[in-house]
């Protein structure tokens, strides 16, 4: 049984240590063994077989970020529902209301901008409704 800290966390820093010591050998021998033919093919970004066209900075639209920000706030909304569906037997009829009430607020405000037309991608001929 270890008696200090040092001989607690030995093993720890040994394993890291080991850790980046392959690591750092791994990225010099590949460039050290590995092969080295530039040309103007292989210097340009892959897009997933599609030609890239404009430039890397271009504007994108608000729209892809609210969409993203929306995933985000779902993403998080799961991760709140596991802890809370692990120890739902304990928290009886309270824990059921409290996430009914986490549920319904995350679904109110999803319903809210989808009317907005926040989630519309494509540009059409009707025009947005205000309010």
């Amino acid at each position: 049984m270890p008696n200090s800290y040092t001989e607690l966390y030995f093993p720890v820093l040994v394993q890291g240590l080991l850790a980046v010591i392959i690591a750092a050998a791994l990225i010099v021998l590949s460039y050290a063994l590995g092969k080295r033919v530039r040309n103007k093919i292989k210097d340009t970004p892959y897009e997933s077989g599609i030609t890239p066209t404009g430039d890397a900075r271009g504007r994108f639209s608000v729209k892809f970020y609210l969409v993203a920000m929306l995933f985000i706030l779902f993403d998080i909304e799961a991760i709140f529902l596991y802890p809370w569906a692990v120890v739902y037997r304990e928290l009886k009829m309270f824990g059921f209301i409290e996430m009914l009430v986490f549920v319904v607020l995350i679904l109110s405000g999803f319903f809210y901008i989808w009317k907005k037309g926040a989630l519309e991608w494509a540009y059409s001929d009707r025009p947005k409704r205000r309010g």
